[in-house]
């Protein structure tokens, strides 16, 4: 989790191929369009609007908590909105239409997430931000390792480029193993599986009602969220001590250690999208921090650090903060990688690997399994159709990685050429591992990957540059692992929804070349209107200074901790491994009680009121499954994605407002009662 852009997402088997849902909405006769067909003007149209706003929503997500909910699902489900509203507005008009198919849907999508996902791996919260000079200062001019000459501020130019020459080496490097990890080793990539059996749900009779519906229910929520936004706006005053955001819910004692519900329509969403699990994991890592470590730390002010500290000093409480949450960050992580490339390994080398992956087995009668044989092998003949030479995926990647090898120097002189090559030696492998790990799981680890390449180059550089050689490196390794992992999730999406493999291929090199563009004016929009990075303001980007911390610390090492720090980092490093190992040694019905290291250490850093948000989310959907398990089933996912969407849409016009100086007329605060 973290900034990771999957939590574990919980698929019934009634989801997977298959299964009787599976088996419904497939026709044998039906007509697969051909690739180039599946491609439409109309369809990158809609990409490209969708994409700019899930590029807002995964910016506005990542400088404020950094938790970013799969939208996958979202994306399916808006693009059929748009082009079904659309073609239906132009058929009363009295125009002809082409058909709006299953495989038109499962190109936008495809092309919607390649796009939005590079404001995720593009680093705009954290590894690109980590480099400014707000971030700079903040941890401070005379911090050992923290060195003026490491500074370079964002640049709409200079960031556009680099998204171009690293964004899509992870496209061609997975591409010659797509059949091994589709067909051949059978991986869920769960994420990608929903996707594709809710594409298949709209564009059949039996779901053509069902998706009515849907879509209704996430235009009534996102109209809620956006009018709710635009209200709160009016009470936000100048500042950041007004409006709801401030709303001291729980009381005031409670509201200065930062417990209170901040009425985010965003959060409250996501905690309808993340598993109960999830949701909870974060806010026992909010009662664990603010509400006992945090108080208990600060009782020992004078003896293990100075008292007349700023509050953003990080030999104070500040750096407690940041660096326990870096340590349960890494030990979480790092467990997870040794974990998955284990098992990576082991199904390997295990001839019966078929047999122990996490495939649905059914006991079937003869019609049924004739029916599912059939079935998949339309699928296979499908997938199979339009192959992409294995020359071309190797050339683009040898003749890209070149271009890249000598581009990346000149945006970032410290991180120097040779490093770079070494990077894309390494890459395909950790690609593998990584794109493995999100088609069992659905957890992808991209940013773990980054930070160890991360240690490694700001280790070898040394302290004349290697903080921002170190974030460079960073940006290059979650680059080529974030894509790769995407791109074999679309693949399973298009092999379900008999989508053409060429062109799930070419929609993610749109879908990347249109997020290079528009990730950085999207964040170019939130850097001119709002105060980024303020500790004090309500887009802190948390994850800049951690990841500059990291930085400095791979060259300085752990000498400037506060009293007790390393030990207690030590110790929650620890915690956070033995946490791992009992989810994955007791029985199901005990570790899904058992909360997750990397969700808990969120709000270590930034506060628990998300917390509080995301777990009201969740207790709205664990009583709407207790009422109705069916309609919870069904349009959980529509109202969340309303909620984030409504609130996203909002950012754009606050943000006009913001650059035109126009501030809201009230500010609704807060105090104790008067005494007299």
């Amino acid at each position: 989790m973290g900034t990771e852009n999957q939590g574990l997402v919980e698929i019934s088997e009634a989801l997977l191929p298959g299964s009787e849902k599976a088996a419904a909405v497939f026709d044998s006769d039906e007509r697969v369009p051909g690739w180039k067909e599946q491609i439409t003007v109309r369809g990158l149209a809609v990409s490209a609007l969708l994409g700019t706003l899930f590029c807002i929503i995964t910016h506005k997500l990542n400088l404020t908590v950094g938790i970013i909910p799969s939208l996958n699902v979202a994306a399916g489900l808006l693009g059929f909105f748009f082009v079904k509203s659309w073609t239906g507005f132009l058929s009363k008009l009295g125009f002809s239409v082409k058909p709006f198919t299953k495989q038109e849907n499962t190109v936008i999508q495809t092309c919607v997430v390649a796009c939005y996902g590079l404001a995720f791996s593009g680093g705009f919260g954290s590894y690109l931000i980590a480099m400014d000079e707000k971030t700079y200062k903040l941890i401070g001019v005379d911090y050992p390792g923290n060195h003026a000459e490491d500074v370079k501020n964002p640049g709409l130019w200079w960031m556009t480029g680099f998204l171009f020459v690293v964004s899509f080496l992870g496209l061609f490097s997975l591409v010659p193993l797509r059949k091994v990890m589709v067909l051949d080793y059978k991986l869920t990539y769960p994420s990608g599986t929903a996707t594709a059996m809710l594409i298949n749900s709209f564009h059949t009779n039996t779901g053509a009602e069902l998706a009515g519906k849907q879509v209704k229910c996430l235009g009534k929520y996102l109209s809620l969220s956006l009018c709710w936004s635009c209200f709160k706006w009016f009470f936000s005053g100048i500042g950041d001590a007004c409006g709801f955001d401030n709303f001291p819910t729980l009381g005031l004692t409670l509201f200065k250690n930062t417990f209170y519900f901040d009425f985010s329509p965003t959060y409250v969403g996501c905690g309808l999208i993340c598993p109960h699990i999830v949701n909870c994991s974060v806010l026992l890592g909010a009662i664990i921090s603010w509400g006992l470590l945090w108080p208990f730390v600060s009782q020992h002010a004078g003896d293990w650090y100075p008292a007349d500290l700023e509050a953003n000093d990080f030999k104070g409480l500040y750096g407690y903060k940041v660096f326990i949450a870096i340590a349960i960050i890494l030990g979480d992580g790092l467990y997870n990688l040794i974990k998955i490339i284990a098992v990576t390994v082991k199904e390997i080398c295990n001839k019966s690997s078929k047999r122990s992956l996490p495939v649905v087995t059914d006991v079937l009668d003869d019609s049924e399994t004739s029916q599912i044989l059939l079935e998949k092998k339309k699928r296979d003949e499908v997938f199979l159709k339009d192959r992409i030479p294995f020359w071309f995926a190797i050339s683009g990647y040898v003749g890209l990685a070149a271009i890249s090898t000598a581009m990346i120097p000149m945006i970032f002189p410290p991180l120097k050429w040779y490093l770079v090559l070494c990077s894309y030696f390494i890459a395909p492998a950790l690609a593998f591992c990584n794109s493995y790990g999100t088609g069992l799981t659905d957890w992808s680890l991209a940013s773990t990957y980054g930070k160890i390449g991360l240690f490694i180059i700001a280790s070898i550089v040394g302290s004349n540059g290697g903080v921002i050689a170190g974030l460079a490196a960073c940006g290059v390794m979650m680059s080529i692992v974030s894509t790769a992992a995407d791109l074999m999730q679309d693949f399973k999406t298009g092999y379900l929804t008999l989508s053409s493999a060429k062109s799930m291929f070419v929609s993610q090199l749109v879908g990347t070349a249109m997020g290079c563009v528009i990730a950085p004016l999207t964040f170019w929009l939130f850097w001119t209107a709002f105060d980024i990075g303020s500790p004090d303001g309500p887009y802190k980007a948390p994850y800049a200074v951690i990841f500059r911390e990291m930085a400095i610390l791979g060259i300085e090492g752990f000498s400037e901790l506060p009293k007790h720090c390393l030990a207690l980092c030590c110790g929650f490093f620890v915690a956070a491994l033995v946490v791992n190992l009992l989810r994955d040694i007791t029985p199901p019905k005990i570790s899904q009680f058992i909360p997750i290291p990397m969700a808990m250490a969120v709000p270590f850093y930034i506060g628990a009121y998300f917390a509080i948000d995301m777990f009201v989310g969740t207790v709205i959907l664990f009583v709407w499954e207790r009422l109705n398990r069916k309609d919870a089933d069904d349009f959980a996912g529509a109202v969340a994605s309303g909620l984030i969407c409504g609130d996203g849409i909002w950012t754009i016009p606050s943000a006009i407002l913001s650059i035109l100086r126009i501030n809201p007329p009230i500010c609704m605060y807060f105090g104790p009662s008067m005494t007299s």
